[in-house]
């Protein structure tokens, strides 16, 4: 655990760690993380259980969607599109949070050199 007086080495300038953790742009950053990272878990979650709910205590997946093509294949299918899907979305929004990231410290350092 760092010390009170520690900082932290970025781009070989250092940054008060405790300072830069208490900015309104840092808490920003870590809010739409958290709110993204648990949106996208919550779905997961619930599409990806679906299925065996679904197949275990209803009929709806047995009968036929496409010819002899059943319900199931389908939403088992789904779920690899819904996969490539997060995946897709997670690599942009880690993106934006980089560029989030990079005006908190651009920010900080700002403010350090006032």
């Amino acid at each position: 655990m760092m010390g009170q007086n520690e900082r932290v080495v970025v781009n070989h300038q250092q940054l008060h760690y405790k300072e830069l953790a208490a900015s309104e742009k840092f808490k920003q950053l870590l809010a739409a993380k958290k709110r993204f990272t648990i949106y996208v878990t919550l779905f997961f979650l619930i599409f990806s259980l679906l299925l065996p709910i679904l197949a275990f205590y209803t009929n709806i997946l047995k009968k036929p969607a496409i010819g002899a093509i059943s319900w199931a294949w389908i939403f088992v299918f789904a779920q690899f599109v819904m996969t490539w899907i997060i995946c897709h979305l997670y690599v942009k929004k880690a993106a934006e949070f980089d560029d989030m990231a990079e005006q908190v410290l651009l920010h900080h350092q700002e403010e350090g050199e006032r």
